[in-house]
């Protein structure tokens, strides 16, 4: 795309350039228009139909939309936030700077602008700062007729008509209905009588992660939002449900590989801020790996006497914060996905310790196989490396399934708990397993 739209600007096609924007996607274009220049980012999206450029600047990155916004008109600005739902209209002043917000709300009706203010109140990451009021409400005591009537009028500026929100004289939720359902009664048939009263719906104030899993526990398209008085306010839709999972997924994998979560892409993050996020885990990573250190130091005696013991800590505390990191990646994504609750602490444990055993025996039994019948390695010094790496994978699992439990039990994010500490962790135990056993095996 991006050699098309260049050519036809240079050659100053409009026309062909307007007729090839319609018949692509509005997010494809969105996507391509990074890669060109930025004289022709401006021109094209001031060739692009007014709706089609509305769901483009809707799309594009958050420094794009500030170029944008800087290199067009009053007027121009006035059109798209006129256009753009409002949720999206929120999400943009958000990452917008001030002076950038400044003319954003100068060219925003009175009556937009005083709603994205009270958007802005409610607390980041809740229902309330997701949710969108560009929704389709009937009331209670409509008939049929009155509501497609109703429908017909009321739906040009609305993000979601699949479902209908049946509300009484007071806005109370009361229930739901299929815009198919209504098509195919009676038109003198009451909307009360055939509206689904069995609501799921969410508070303003609930955090987005249970949001998100409740879309996937009853398998949602959209879902009401209530204030305190059980008033409908908004609703939340599929689409804003998966920039909330991707958004959580990826903070997850940040902190499982022990780097501070950062909304930024990779290659937009400046590199002192990817410093800075990752060196304090580093840090702390680091100082507590001096258990470690303080455990060899003490059992220096040992790994004086019997020096060949010292080849084999690599392999067991690499096992051991491999099996720690398994059991640990699971539990974390059991306890996201709701199929792991607090509750169960004694279920994982206990089904981690059996798992533990199978895999310890046959960790073991293969590598006594290798160094003492490959490697010749005396037999005493083979019983002592196996069974330190029996103990070390059992107690590696148990405690890589348990700590995101306590964490979470805690109020921390279970992901913290990952492959970096897990490793730091059951370092230290295996090193304690191993040296008291090449105590009592070889008499040291």
């Amino acid at each position: 795309m991006v050699e098309v739209v260049s050519n036809l600007i240079k050659k100053r096609k409009i026309l062909e350039l307007s007729e090839y924007f319609a018949d692509l996607n509005s997010v494809d274009i969105a996507k391509d228009m990074v890669d060109l220049r930025e004289e022709e980012i401006v021109l094209a999206f001031r060739i692009l139909p007014k709706d089609i450029a509305v769901e483009v600047f809707s799309y594009l990155e958050s420094d794009m939309q500030e170029y944008i916004i800087q290199s067009i008109t009053d007027s121009e600005l006035k059109d798209i936030v006129d256009k753009l739902f409002l949720d999206d209209t929120v999400d943009i002043i958000e990452e917008l700077p001030s002076h950038m917000v400044k003319k954003v709300l100068k060219n925003t009706s009175k009556e937009k602008r005083e709603l994205i203010n009270q958007f802005l109140k409610y607390d980041e990451n809740t229902a309330g700062s997701m949710m969108t009021i560009e929704f389709l409400d009937l009331k209670e005591s409509m008939t049929v007729k009155d509501a497609i009537k109703f429908i017909r009028r009321d739906t040009l500026d609305k993000e979601d008509v699949d479902t209908c929100f049946i509300i009484d004289n007071n806005r109370k939720l009361k229930g739901t209905l299929h815009l198919k359902e209504l098509i195919l009664n009676d038109e003198k048939t009451s909307i009360e009588d055939i509206m689904d009263r069995n609501v799921i719906s969410t508070s303003t104030m609930e955090d987005q992660e249970i949001v998100a899993s409740e879309f996937k526990k009853y398998d949602l398209t959209c879902m009401p939002v209530v204030d305190k008085e059980d008033r409908l306010v908004g609703i939340i839709t599929v689409d804003d449900v998966m920039d909330i999972v991707d958004k959580e997924n990826t903070e997850d994998f940040q902190k499982m590989a022990a780097i501070k979560p950062n909304e930024e892409s990779y290659l937009k993050t400046p590199v002192i801020d990817l410093a800075k996020n990752r060196v304090v885990w580093l840090l702390v990573l680091m100082i507590s790996a001096t258990f470690t250190g303080s455990i060899i130091k003490k059992f220096d005696d040992v790994l004086q006497s019997v020096v060949i013991l010292a080849a084999f800590i690599p392999m067991l505390m690499d096992t051991g914060g491999n099996a720690g990191s398994q059991s640990s990646t699971l539990v974390i994504r059991g306890l996201a996905l709701g199929d792991i609750e607090l509750k169960d602490y004694l279920k994982v444990m206990f089904k981690e310790f059996r798992v533990s055993l199978i895999v310890a025996t046959i960790l073991a039994s293969v590598n006594f196989l290798r160094i003492y019948f490959l490697e010749k390695t005396d037999l005493f010094i083979s019983l002592t490396v196996c069974l330190s790496l029996f103990f070390t994978v059992i107690i590696a699992k148990v405690v890589g399934g348990l700590l995101p439990i306590i964490a979470k039990k805690l109020k921390l994010d279970p992901a913290i708990m990952a492959s970096p500490l897990i490793t730091t962790i059951v370092d230290t135990f295996a090193l304690m397993v191993y040296f008291t056993l090449a105590k009592l095996l070889l008499r040291i």
